[in-house]
C-alpha cells in the first residue's frame, strides 16, 4: 500500500485526482475514501506543510482527543479488578505513563511547530532586512 501512495506522490496531484475520480466511478465509497484521504494527509494542499494540520483538522484532532481521553478515565474507572492486585496495579501504572509520554509527545510537538514558524519568520524578516530600498521595487513601468 506505501509503494502506490509513493508511486502517486511521485507523479504528483494529477495521478491521485485520476485515482480518486477513478474511484468515484468504479465505486462511489472507495472514490469518497480517496478524497478524505487526500484532505485529511494534506496531500492536495489542504493541510499547509506536510505534517502540520490545519485549522480545522487540528480542531477536530483536538476533539477527537478530549473524547479519547474522557473515554479513557471513564473506562479506567469502570475496570473490574482482575482479581490480581499486582496487576491491577500495573495496567494503571502503564495507562498513566503512556498518557504522560502523549501528553508530552504533544508538548514536543507544538515546541518544534513554534520554533519552525520563529526560523521562517526570522528568515523572513532577514530576506526583507536585505532588500533593496531603494523605491524601484513596488514601480512598474
Amino acid at each position: 500500500m506505501t509503494g502506490v501512495v509513493a508511486t502517486l506522490d511521485d507523479y504528483g496531484k494529477p495521478a491521485w485526482i485520476a485515482v480518486m475520480v477513478a474511484g468515484f466511478i468504479l465505486f462511489w465509497p472507495v472514490g469518497l475514501a480517496i478524497l478524505a484521504y487526500l484532505l485529511w494527509s494534506g496531500r492536495m494542499g489542504c493541510g499547509g506543510r506536510y505534517g502540520d494540520m490545519s485549522r480545522w483538522q487540528q480542531r477536530w484532532a483536538d476533539r477527537w482527543d478530549r473524547k479519547m481521553e474522557r473515554f479513557g478515565r471513564e473506562f479506567r474507572g469502570g475496570f473490574q479488578s482482575s482479581g490480581n492486585a499486582a496487576f491491577d496495579d500495573y495496567r494503571e501504572e502503564t495507562l498513566r505513563r503512556l498518557e504522560d509520554e502523549q501528553r508530552e509527545f504533544r508538548e514536543f510537538l507544538e515546541r518544534l511547530r513554534k520554533a519552525k514558524d520563529k526560523a521562517e519568520f526570522d528568515q523572513f524578516m532577514a530576506d526583507r532586512r536585505t532588500r533593496p530600498t531603494d523605491g524601484t521595487e513596488g514601480a512598474s513601468a
